[in-house]
């Protein structure tokens, strides 16, 4: 066990110390360290509260990765969005997670997450039960022993769509860290979570105000991917969405239900939205075109959504 007298901290904490508004980037993971040191430092500046990433099979393990984030930066919370629970067992995942919280004082945020099939099953695993896998995961990394020093206990949160996922990250973690949803699933999100955990949900957004040129690109560089996941496409469907919604890279309706375009405002005003339907944090998920890392857009929005 880890040691006595160290609790990680709840939700509401995590709350106050990632704030609002934060940065989700999957594409860091295929970057060279030093660009991904650069932009990590300049979300840092820009005053945004988190910066979260993701693993995916084919890109940079996680917490090599976010050691690289961290130590790019002084303030910055860095979260993993998510680790991969297949990847590592729950040993390793507690012994990294504790490792990182605490050279870098409490700043890493452990996401997990059971991930999706095609990136389990051509690993060499099984992707079946994944509440299930949760479940047993989160249990076996409570029992695992750590002897390092343990300031405090890294927090964790998971990644959760369906309402069972929802209820076991409110028993047995700091709350939750959807991807890939709308307002309306954040509200229903804290209606199962309560008052009390972490509500961290990943927004897509697009500074581009033309919409032909922005359904198109995000039809291009986002929901195609996504859209092939039984996940979140069953997730889209207990939101009213339907197969006609999928085809075609996308609807208009799911392309602007899922990603905030427009301008500066229109993308605050999404983001105020999920405050307002419970979120504690929205991670933003800049597209741009060829994958890139929408910096400029960031530093774009940084006005309009941390001020005032």
């Amino acid at each position: 066990m880890a040691q006595q007298g160290t609790a990680a901290p709840g939700g509401r904490r995590v709350a106050a110390r990632i704030g609002r508004v934060g940065i989700w980037q999957g594409g860091l993971g295929r970057v060279s360290a030093a660009v991904a040191r650069e932009f990590a430092a300049e979300v840092e500046r820009l005053g945004y509260g988190a910066l979260w990433f993701g693993e995916a099979q084919a890109t940079k393990e996680a917490f090599a990765q976010a050691g690289v984030l961290l130590a790019a930066t002084e303030r910055l919370t860095v979260a993993t969005g998510i680790a991969n629970i297949w990847v590592r067992d729950a040993t390793a995942m507690n012994g990294g997670a504790h490792t990182l919280a605490e050279a870098y004082e409490g700043r890493f945020l452990l996401g997990l997450g059971a991930s999706h099939a095609p990136q389990v099953n051509t690993r060499g695993h099984t992707y079946a039960k994944p509440l299930a896998a949760m479940r047993s995961y989160l249990a076996a990394m409570d029992e695992s022993v750590y002897e390092g020093p343990v300031p405090e206990a890294p927090a964790r949160v998971l990644a959760a769509l369906g309402p069972k996922m929802l209820e076991l990250a409110a028993e047995r973690a700091a709350g939750a860290h959807p991807y890939f949803v709308t307002p309306e699933h954040t509200a229903r999100a804290r209606e199962v979570l309560g008052a009390t955990p972490l509500l961290a949900p990943e927004q897509a957004v697009l500074l581009e105000t033309d919409p032909a040129k922005a359904r198109a690109l995000i039809r291009a560089e986002h929901l195609g991917l996504y859209l092939a996941l039984p996940n979140y496409t069953n997730s889209l469907r207990r939101l009213g969405f339907e197969d006609d919604d999928f085809a075609g890279g996308g609807s208009d309706r799911l392309v602007d239900a899922l990603v905030a375009w427009g301008d500066a405002d229109a993308i605050r005003r999404r983001v105020q939205e999920h405050h307002d339907a419970g979120a504690d944090h929205v991670a933003l998920q800049p597209i741009a075109a060829e994958r890139g890392l929408g910096i400029d857009q960031l530093r774009e929005l940084a006005p309009a959504l941390l001020t005032g």
